[in-house]
């Protein structure tokens, strides 16, 4: 006992057992704590930190030797037959036993800085996580053979093994991804570059898919389990998959397979890399397969001549009453997520309105992966989230969830169709920049209380408001008292019609867009983004009849004018109100009511008269009121918050401007 301790310097004795100075870093005062465990093995622990391996190396001896300390039985001590057996029964697992468990040399093992440890009082096996530049990234032990066998350490973010051989891979242009570390060893052991996921679900597309920038070839193994199935999910969504190839052994790994056979292994490797198939052939059979079962479902529904008019039966029919022509823009915008500029929309109205409602029935429509909802989202987690948006559509059920700099982050995205951010993280070198890149391109569809966004986003969403009228609460007041039972799985084969749509070719052209371009007046600048839209919705509307339109010599879908009228009579108003070229009908007629009840400086106008004239409750007038006087249609003459509104008509109604043209003027021009 007295030799281990005189190999360290300042030792201190303080009744529970010793403390010294510690040989692993430039110790001033003690900070290595020493004892003897009940079965007479020796226990050190830094508390700056060191690992085990660092401080017995510091010492020249070996971490076995601690360990083997333990075993001699004290001269004159009684024997213990529990004791001596726990000590033979030790339990924990070593670097040695992972060394002859995995046929692979202590010493190689220990090149990539595997050391032996103690964690909750049992051997165990450090594994580190060394980044491209030699930094620690994480700590990971093994703790045991089988079962429960892993623990990070406190504070480790699991990541990708072995980047510190990044570069390797690169200048051979090859790589294997496997699962686990074990499977690393095993390969490099053989000269084989390989990375490994520290378990088959811990794929992170923003954090990981940079590191394979610049490697033409990716092998990914696919275990024959929950796991394999778990890379394929992940995979299908990886910016990486192009440059995939899908390995499959037979065994369960690359370990098992060394195991089974040493003396073949490189043999047998090489003949089942040759065998691996790219991703793109396994997605094109897989997608066949479902394109084919999806067309089963769907196909008389497919060939409709006006699928829009069925879906709105068909919403009908499950509780929706009203607001057809907002739920058909709902639908066709989520059908353009497939078409590189998606349509984004924000729904507008008051509470209790059914904005919410009309959003969840419509999505009922789609399969979940088209969109992507939430009730609200930090700001900065458009960045972060691993959730895929390519070709989705993000539903956000309030668009002031988004915040200032989630709005800024959103705005990015649908305007470039992707997103760059740049951030800063902590590492062991100090702060470091990152570059997050999400790609797109993305829809956005959202609802909100409020009359107007942030202007910056508003231009980028066709706005459509909810109907607020007597009318409207009736029908929705019938449609609650008929109580009839809804059913829940029977649109199936509105599903399928979008998984057909999205599982074959999605472009479209417009033969008219030029014809129509020279008919639509340059009335406000805002026109360069709604025609990009309107155009968008056509190609949606096309689309959503690929069954029925021809296809130019390229395999595109040829809109025709059919896709263009069945598409104004749904936004020809929205867009005139967005340029200004007319106005809402319920602001017209709130504004037609002040004057009508004489407004004036003399005379100005309050809730209760107008209440009184359109037969309207108090919150509906308000509501219209404010939007009115927000467009500056009318002016408050009250000033002050939470006082009766004084109200005097304002600018004059502008002169209405058709600024779509009629699908037979259109034809005229293109004909």
């Amino acid at each position: 006992m007295m030799d281990l301790l005189a190999k360290f310097s300042n030792v201190r004795t303080n009744g529970r057992g010793w403390t010294a100075l510690c040989p692993g870093h430039e110790d001033r005062q003690n900070s290595l704590s020493i004892g003897l465990g009940d079965d007479g093995r020796w226990l050190l622990k830094c508390h700056a930190g060191c690992e085990l391996a660092t401080i017995t190396a510091a010492i020249g001896i070996d971490v076995a030797d601690l360990f083997a300390e333990g075993k001699r039985k004290k001269k004159g001590s009684p024997t213990n037959p529990s004791r001596n057996s726990a000590t033979v029964q030790q339990s924990g697992f070593t670097l040695a036993a992972y060394a002859e468990t995995k046929r692979l040399p202590t010493e190689f093992l220990r090149q990539w800085s595997l050391s032996d440890m103690t964690y909750a009082g049992q051997p165990a096996v450090r594994i580190p996580y060394i980044g491209p530049s030699g930094e620690l990234l994480a700590s990971r032990f093994r703790i045991a053979l089988n079962g429960d066998r892993f623990r990070w350490k406190a504070g480790s973010k699991p990541c990708i093994y072995g980047q510190s051989r990044i570069e390797e891979a690169r200048k051979r242009q090859s790589v294997v991804l496997v699962e686990g570390e074990s499977d690393c060893h095993t390969l490099w052991y053989h000269g084989i570059p390989a990375l490994g996921l520290p378990g088959a679900s811990s794929w992170n597309e923003s954090r990981d898919a940079s590191l394979f920038e610049g490697i033409g070839e990716i092998y990914v193994v696919i275990e024959p389990d929950k796991g394999g199935d778990a890379v394929r999910e992940w995979l299908s969504r990886s910016a990486i998959r192009h440059r995939v190839k899908l390995l499959e052994l037979p065994t369960k790994d690359a370990s098992a397979l060394y195991l089974d056979d040493p003396a073949r292994f490189k043999e047998r490797w090489r003949v089942a890399s040759l065998g691996a198939l790219p991703w793109t052939t396994v997605a094109a059979e897989l997608n066949t397969e479902e394109r084919a079962e999806a067309w089963s479902l769907c196909e008389p529904l497919a060939k409709s001549r006006n699928i829009l008019a069925d879906f709105a039966k068909e919403l009908a029919d499950h509780g929706v009453a009203g607001e057809e022509k907002t739920a058909k823009i709902v639908y066709l915008a989520l059908t353009s997520r497939l078409l590189e500029r998606p349509v984004s929309l924000v729904i507008k109205g008051p509470s209790s309105g059914g904005k919410s409602y009309i959003a969840e029935q419509t999505l009922k429509f789609f399969p979940q992966s088209a969109y992507y909802s939430l009730s609200a989202m930090s700001e900065r987690s458009l960045a972060y989230s691993d959730e895929p948006l390519a070709h989705r559509h993000l539903v956000l059920f309030e668009a002031g969830g988004m915040g200032q700099f989630g709005s800024y982050l959103m705005r990015s995205l649908l305007s470039e169709g992707c997103l760059r951010y740049e951030t800063v993280e902590k590492t062991r070198d100090g702060l470091k920049p990152k570059l997050i890149e999400r790609p797109g391109p993305t829809g956005l569809l959202c609802t909100t209380t409020r009359f107007t966004l942030h202007p910056e986003n508003e231009t980028r969403m066709l706005s459509l408001t909810v109907t607020d009228s007597r009318e409207q609460t009736t029908a929705v007041l019938a449609e609650i008292a008929r109580q009839i039972p809804r059913a829940e799985n029977g649109l199936d084969h509105w599903q399928a019609l979008q998984t057909w749509l999205a599982s074959g070719a999605c472009e479209v052209i417009v033969p008219y867009a030029d014809a129509l371009a020279r008919l639509v007046p340059p009335v406000a600048v805002r026109l360069r983004r709604d025609f990009s839209t309107l155009l968008s919705l056509i190609k949606a509307h096309a689309l959503l009849h690929a069954a029925t339109r021809i296809k130019d010599n390229h395999g595109r879908i040829v809109a025709t004018i059919i896709d263009y009228e069945a598409v104004r009579v749904l936004v020809v108003d929205i867009i005139a109100q967005g340029v200004g070229a007319t106005v809402k009908p319920h602001v017209k007629e709130i504004v037609s009511a002040v004057k009508q009840l004489n407004g004036s400086y003399e005379n100005p106008i309050g809730y209760r008269a107008l209440m009184d004239l359109l037969h309207l409750d108090k919150a509906t007038v308000s509501r219209r009121a404010r939007e009115a006087v927000d467009l500056g249609y009318l002016d408050n003459l009250e000033k002050r918050e939470r006082q009766p509104a004084r109200l005097i008509p304002g600018d004059p109604l502008p002169d209405e401007v058709e600024v779509l043209p009629t699908a037979e003027e259109l034809e005229e021009k293109s004909g």
